[in-house]
């Protein structure tokens, strides 16, 4: 059985996880939260609503019994910390959004020696939807304008969301070229009109919204949209917890969903 540590094991997504591990055939042997947090030396399974795990938070990933995936869904900085401390040949599934790049250099240095799973979304249907897009903005040419819009709750701290820059980049790697050579900046005041082939981004925060993600192509004549809610966070759950199983044996390196669902 694929032995996990769950990172921010006290939080939204941490609980999730630790709920969904039992039924996805993993087992929870260690979970971590940010030094100084509430919950610390709290057991694992209590705070997740089941019975006792026997996993008290710590919040030293270097002190972890042994494991074969630590799973990451919290900050840039405490994901960037844990790759540093974790113990040699633990797998990494890092789901954390708003990654700069020093964040990715980081996780780019610390795939030298460990396998790492990335990705902005862990669902299925998004990772089709990705490869959906991809498709489209392959076969609809430039004068087919792209807006990505996302949804979320407004406790959200980043924007546009991973999901949404997720999309961004399987649109561009349609259009052939890097996401930072199509993004447009966000709209406001006057900006001019819309660059021909650019790629948009819109951004809603409200209530408590898990996800939703629209991609639009729009052209003169027609508009074709693309579009996936999330219902529960058990799906991102899910799939993070079957990359774990999936990383356990590969050798060194960053790697995606699409390599895990073989997209």
């Amino acid at each position: 059985m694929t032995r996990v540590a769950i990172a921010g094991a006290a939080g939204r997504m941490g609980r999730a996880l630790v709920r969904a591990a039992k039924d996805a055939g993993l087992s929870v042997v260690a979970a971590t939260e940010r030094p100084g947090a509430p919950d610390l030396g709290k057991d694992a399974g209590v705070l997740a609503g089941l019975d006792p795990l026997g996993v008290p938070l710590t919040d030293d990933p270097a002190a972890l019994p042994a494991c074969d995936a630590f799973i990451d869904f919290t900050t840039p900085a405490a994901t960037r910390a844990a790759l540093a401390a974790l113990p040699p040949g633990v797998a990494a599934v890092i789901g954390t959004t708003g990654l700069g790049a020093d964040d990715e250099a980081a996780i780019a240095a610390a795939a030298g020696a460990r396998v790492i799973v990335k990705s902005g979304n862990f669902s299925l249907g998004v990772n089709l939807l990705a490869a959906l897009v991809r498709q489209a903005a392959a076969r609809l040419g430039t004068d087919w304008d792209i807006e990505i819009l996302e949804t979320h709750h407004r406790m959200k701290v980043d924007a546009p969301s991973g999901t949404a820059l997720l999309l961004g980049e399987a649109a561009a790697e349609g259009r052939g070229a890097p996401l930072s050579d199509l993004r447009t900046p966000p709209y406001d005041g006057l900006t001019g009109p819309r660059r021909a082939g650019a790629i948009g981004f819109a951004v809603q925060r409200g209530g408590g919204v898990i996800g939703e993600h629209d991609v639009t192509f729009a052209t003169d004549g027609e508009v074709l949209r693309l579009s996936h809610q999330a219902l529960d966070r058990a799906l991102f759950a899910k799939g993070a917890l079957a990359a774990a199983r999936w990383a356990t044996g590969k050798p060194p390196g960053v790697y995606s969903m699409r390599d895990v669902l073989a997209l």
